[in-house]
């Protein structure tokens, strides 16, 4: 027996490019919603975060660590509708861009959901380069 699909549609306004790898916007209906905290680049959510890590790294874990707590509530990534990443170095996102898009496939597949991108001056851990919260509409 599948999961029950949520009602899900982007948002593109007239004119407007299509955003890669994430939405503008997205309408969701559903009956139930999650807020996941803040996921820190650190293996099975465990410890701290790893000195050596790189942002690539960094972020594959935050995400696997989004979509692990997100399926211990009960739902699934097709039912993310939106995600807030936060980074202490911007150009390190920028250029880690082949290792996004790899632990984005894994997690996510081609699943986009409304997103926002912020730059920080530091995160919770010493170590940490990468923090990603997000929300999902289970139906």
């Amino acid at each position: 027996m599948g999961m029950p699909e949520i009602d899900y549609k982007t948002v593109l306004p007239e004119g407007w490019a299509r955003p890669r790898g994430f939405a503008h916007a997205v309408v969701a209906g559903g009956t139930r919603s999650i807020r996941i905290s803040g996921q820190l680049g650190k293996q099975n959510g465990q410890g701290e975060v790893a000195a050596e890590s790189d942002f690539g790294t960094q972020w594959r874990y935050a995400m696997e660590n989004l979509v692990t707590v997100l399926k211990a509530a009960g739902g699934e990534p097709k039912q993310i509708v939106m995600l807030r990443a936060y980074v202490t170095d911007i150009n390190a996102f920028k250029t880690s861009g082949a290792a996004i898009g790899e632990a984005w496939g894994a997690t996510l597949g081609k699943h986009f959901p409304a997103m926002t991108l912020v730059q920080v001056s530091a995160l919770i851990d010493p170590h940490a380069r990468v923090e990603i919260e997000g929300e999902a509409i289970l139906p």
